[in-house]
């Protein structure tokens, strides 16, 4: 994920968040907590609408017994010992989804998502590996991975959807564009993004002023819009771009944001400017830079402006993919397998 820059109009109501285990109360009935995550981004937003006599919970959080145990205490805290009758999951990504086949089980609720996000999710749940298969590491070989990392990938047991996400029962209820839900009293409308997950659900208010919007939308970083092995191909910079573009039409200025990472804020408009600038931005200074070819990896301070660690390093190779094919995909660039190392490198047509 990128960090962004100049953000003008945005506003943030609470600077902020919620202590661990405890909760604010961002609008009538609706409460956000954070939960911890063990990487650099160290956290997610959840949040609960009151449904009377149960809740309705946005996202998960990791599955780990130090979340369930979070959980518990929530429950049994802000939550006032009421049932989560109803999990919504925005995304299939494994901080919000983690638990929610755990809340399916052990707690009966119904678990509310897009197809897309949940057929994802129990795929990869159902796939766990022991050594990364070959199309992973021809892709890290042809991405241009440092080669001392990519040996050290090549031999350690890869991350693995399952370790971190409960096992998803069958059964769950589609959300679709256009749909309506009823959430906390509140009629939603569903309007679903792309590029950093496929058929990524946002839900935006009838009756007041609140957006749902899960990592599509958030106040001061860009998600993380990447290609991976399993679809090399794929355009997600030009699927975001669209969304982005589309979403704009919703926004307001008054719209509160309940995002899954950092402040929820307002000044929607400006901000889903930002979001789209920000990647042209990348794209053109990725143009300047490749009029020498280059690979992915030989990319990351043109793109993120910043060193880039180990722990960050697939996040940006995935990302920086994304970018330089968008630039091959729609004609702005040529791309060859280079000789020493065969790698993609990309350069900028005249």
């Amino acid at each position: 994920m990128m960090a962004d820059t100049a953000l003008t109009g945005l506003r943030y109501p609470w600077e902020t968040p919620p202590a661990a285990g405890e909760a604010i109360e961002v609008a009538p009935g609706v409460l956000w907590f954070r939960l911890p995550l063990p990487m650099k981004l160290d956290h997610v937003n959840v949040y609960a609408f009151d449904e009377g006599d149960s809740w309705t919970v946005i996202d998960t959080g990791f599955s780990s017994k130090k979340t369930k145990a979070i959980w518990t205490d929530l429950i049994a805290g802000p939550l006032r010992g009421k049932p989560v009758s109803r999990v919504i999951v925005t995304h299939h990504h494994p901080d919000h989804i983690g638990l929610a086949g755990w809340f399916q089980t052990a707690h009966g609720s119904e678990l509310v998502t897009t197809r897309t996000a949940w057929l994802t999710a129990r795929m990869l749940i159902l796939d766990p590996q022991e050594v990364p298969p070959a199309e992973t590491l021809a892709f890290y070989r042809l991405s241009g991975m440092d080669s001392d990392l990519y040996r050290k990938r090549a031999s350690e047991r890869p991350f693995n959807f399952a370790d971190i996400v409960d096992p998803l029962p069958l059964g769950f209820t589609r959300v679709k564009q256009d749909d309506r839900i009823t959430i906390g009293g509140r009629e939603f409308e569903v309007h679903i993004g792309n590029g950093h997950a496929p058929e990524h659900a946002t839900f935006w208010s009838m009756d007041d002023n609140l957006v749902i919007a899960g990592d599509q939308i958030l106040s001061s970083i860009s998600p993380n819009v990447g290609v991976y092995a399993t679809e090399p191909m794929a355009d997600p910079i030009g699927e975001w771009i669209e969304a982005c573009e589309r979403l704009a039409l919703l926004g307001r200025d008054d719209h509160l944001v309940l995002g899954g990472h950092k402040l929820p804020f307002t000044g929607l408009p400006p901000r889903m400017r930002q979001l789209i600038d920000n990647h042209h931005s990348a794209l053109k200074r990725l143009l300047v830079a490749i009029q020498t070819p280059k690979s992915a990896s030989e990319c990351f301070s043109t793109l993120f402006k910043r060193n880039i660690g180990e722990g960050e390093y697939g996040l940006a190779l995935v990302e920086a993919v994304a970018h330089l094919s968008h630039l091959y995909q729609t004609g702005l660039a040529s791309r060859s397998l280079r000789e020493t190392d065969g790698a993609w490198v990309y350069q900028a047509k005249a």
